[in-house]
């Protein structure tokens, strides 16, 4: 049994039972993650992001739902194709890409007192926006190519933020480079 504790646009705390102890736990809308490949090199965008006070490497996205109620009216139901449909959204609005045929390759789970997923998705088809990109009031985002070896290296500076989206990135990265041994 659970009892929501508050409400928020985008995010709930909630209280849980598990035997004789009372649990508490925060509840956010999934997201999604797109790594984007194209000849070897992968695009980060590098956005402002007021919770570090700076600007921040990452892989482009966003969320699945915008509000918590429209995440809530989902519940228990297979997610993907929404998440498909956030990826698509969130690559034309922050990179300014068509992307075409995203391919679900992780679901992050946060951890056991956060429930918040990040649906990752390989984009490797992909066309320019006309219009290029279309930035949602506030947001603050250049994006460019990187090399393997240089998404590393800032990985390895911590200058990509998001330790989840590292992990992809490194699993990625080590993968591509045992096929070419």
């Amino acid at each position: 049994m659970e009892e929501i504790k508050y409400t928020g646009r985008i995010l709930e705390i909630v209280n849980f039972k598990s035997g004789n102890k009372i649990f508490e736990k925060a509840r956010r809308s999934p997201g999604v993650r797109a790594l984007i490949v194209s000849d070897n090199k992968i695009l980060l965008s590098k956005e402002y992001r007021e919770e570090i006070g700076d600007y921040d490497f990452r892989l482009p996205g966003g969320k699945v739902f915008d509000t918590l109620e429209e995440y809530k009216k989902h519940s228990g139901e297979d997610l993907t194709d929404f998440a498909i449909l956030a990826v698509v959204k969130e690559v034309k609005e922050e990179v300014g890409l068509l992307a075409e045929n995203p391919q679900l390759i992780k679901v992050s789970k946060a951890g056991a007192t956060v429930e918040w997923d990040l649906y990752y998705f390989l984009i490797q088809d992909f066309d320019k926006n006309a219009n290029g990109q279309e930035l949602e009031d506030g947001e603050d985002i250049t994006f460019d190519w990187y090399s393997l070896e240089e998404v590393k290296q800032l990985a390895i500076e911590q200058k990509i933020q998001e330790d989840r989206s590292v992990g992809v990135l490194f699993t990625y990265i080590l993968d591509k480079q045992s096929e070419n041994v």
